[in-house]
Parts: structure tokens; C-alpha cells; sequence
């Protein structure tokens, strides 16, 4: 088995993070470990922690990476363990951090995962595969108004109720067990003209599951918080998102802590103190070019926003 994982917008993530060569570093989503090569390869006696909550990527990335010894350090957790990483690994502080939130295409491609409309496979969806929680259990346990909710809000689907209504009645006859299965319900349950333009009709309902099965959009500001915490003055987080629910996340909480003051507007003078916390490298989100898209078109919904720790 090949853990294939082609890395998205790496150049400006490796200039994003503007890398000291005896720097600490953390990459949250180790994945193929193609953005922690190239860190590594920039590093003299500096190091690097990867952490991925993937076991088969971790296990092929520390193989991908054994050439650099005692430079990398793999870890089998959540990025939003961020703090209690560092602090089981003796380690005060970082000089950046990197997240892609994205699926692998490893996963997005391994049937059996789950992760993929296109292929059909177990409903599963974990990317730590050590939980026990799957997308099994939402489609076939969730309220109709609770897999509405999810599907809305994760998905932005616009046929949410009417595909919650459907998977409801489609499992009173018999469990939903496979992703092909999933996605004939989905497509009954929208209308052909609404089928003809757009994306794969399944795709919004598949975003919105994995999101709720992994936790996915919960932990990314609060991870954000903590790395702030413990970055070295100057050192920077570099995050790629893929949808505009990860993206707005970010933005926001890159926002809030340049933002220092919290006084309302009317007031005359600041009260509260506040300081800002980080200086906004990229005021616009980074995209990639049209060759990197070319060549690897799941980039084309990439979108990288950088921070420094002031």
C-alpha cells in the first residue's frame, strides 16, 4: 500500500512559514509528509514534530522521512492536542506551525475509507481509525432534523431536508452500509434539473458527514489559540483550508487576535488592554496557480492564510 498525497501550494507554504534553520516546527497534518520534507530539508539543527491522527499516513510519512533522524519526531495524535504534544515531548516553544485541512487523496482514494463519492466502500469516513464513531452511525442513528442541520450547515446543501427526509425513509427498510448506496438516496432525492449543473450531487451531503464524523470545523480555532500561546516571537502559522466553512474560520480567528482592543467604538480611550497577538502576513488568501491546478486539480479549492506571532 502507497500513500500517494500530492502536497498543495508547498512553495508558498515553505516561504509562508519563513523557516529558521534551527527552528521548531510543527505540521499538524503530517499526511504524505511532502510539506515536512521540504521543511526538514531546511533545517540544520532545528526539528520537526508531525503529527497525523491517520496511522497508515503517519506510518508512511516517518518511513518517507527516516532520513533525517533525529530532526523528526512523528506523533499519532489530533492537531487540536497541539498543547498536550508539545508538553508530553518536554517541548516550551515553536516557531510554526502548518496545517492542511484537506483529505488526502490517499484517503479520498482507498475504497474502503469511505471518504469518496466516486468509489464504493464501507460508510466510514474516520481519519483517526482508531475511533469508533463512523459515518454509519450518522446516517443510520442522526434525526432527520439533526442530519438537516449537518448537511445545511457543513455542506451548505441546498437540498438538505429534502436528502435528510430521504435517508431517513430509505433506512426504516433496510441499514444505509455503503457509500454507492448513500449516494443513489442522494441523487432521488434531488431533483434532475438540479442534477444536470455543478458538482457531483453527492458531494456537499459526503462534505458535510466527514466534517461531523472528524469534528473537523470545532477544533481549528481553538487550535489556533493555543499555537499562538506557544510560538516564538515571529514565528508563524501557515494553514490551507479547501471550503469556504475552514476558510471564514481562519479568517476570523487570524482577525480577532490582530484585532488587540475590544473596547467598543464609542469608547473614548482603550480600557481593556488588549494587545494584538499576531500580525496578518497574507491580508488576502494565498491560491494556487493556474499550473499548479493543472497538474493537480484538487489544489484548484485551496485557499493558504499566514500569521506571525507579534
Amino acid at each position: 500500500m502507497s500513500f500517494n498525497h500530492v502536497s498543495v501550494l508547498l512553495k508558498e507554504c515553505i516561504e509562508g512559514l519563513d523557516i529558521k534553520p534551527n527552528g521548531t516546527y510543527v505540521d499538524g497534518t503530517l499526511g504524505g509528509g511532502g510539506h515536512s520534507f521540504h521543511i526538514l530539508q531546511r533545517l540544520e539543527n532545528g526539528r520537526l514534530i508531525g503529527i497525523d491522527q491517520d496511522t497508515d499516513a503517519l506510518n508512511a510519512a516517518t518511513a518517507r522521512l527516516k532520513i533525517f533522524e533525529e530532526k523528526f519526531i512523528p506523533v499519532h495524535s489530533n492537531f487540536s492536542n497541539l498543547a498536550q504534544v508539545l508538553n508530553d515531548l518536554e517541548i516550551k516553544k515553536i516557531d510554526g506551525l502548518l496545517l492542511d485541512l484537506g483529505v488526502s487523496s490517499f484517503q479520498l482514494d482507498e475504497a474502503e475509507r469511505g471518504f469518496c463519492y466516486m468509489n464504493d466502500g464501507k460508510l466510514d469516513m474516520r481519519m483517526n481509525q482508531s475511533d469508533t464513531f463512523t459515518a454509519y452511525d450518522i446516517v443510520n442513528q442522526y434525526s432527520e432534523r439533526k442530519l438537516t442541520e449537518i448537511i445545511s450547515e457543513y455542506g451548505e446543501e441546498n437540498w438538505a431536508n429534502r436528502i435528510a427526509k430521504f435517508v431517513v425513509a430509505a433506512r426504516t427498510e433496510k441499514p444505509i452500509e455503503t457509500t454507492f448506496e448513500l449516494v443513489d438516496i442522494i441523487k432521488n432525492a434531488i431533483p434532475a434539473a438540479a442534477r444536470k449543473d455543478g458538482p457531483h450531487p453527492a458531494k456537499r451531503t459526503f462534505q458535510a458527514i466527514r466534517i461531523e464524523v472528524n469534528n473537523e470545523l470545532r477544533i481549528i480555532e481553538q487550535t489556533i489559540e493555543d499555537a499562538v500561546k506557544v510560538l516564538n516571537k515571529g514565528g508563524r502559522i501557515a494553514i490551507i483550508t479547501f471550503h469556504s466553512l475552514e476558510d471564514r474560520i481562519v479568517k476570523n480567528a487570524y482577525k480577532k487576535l490582530a484585532q488587540g482592543c475590544t473596547c467598543p467604538p464609542e469608547f473614548p480611550i482603550c480600557v481593556c488592554g488588549g494587545k494584538p497577538k499576531v500580525k496578518i502576513i497574507s491580508k488576502k488568501p494565498i491560491l494556487p496557480k493556474d499550473e499548479e491546478v493543472e497538474l493537480n486539480p484538487r489544489a484548484r479549492s485551496a485557499k493558504l492564510r499566514v500569521a506571525e506571532k507579534k
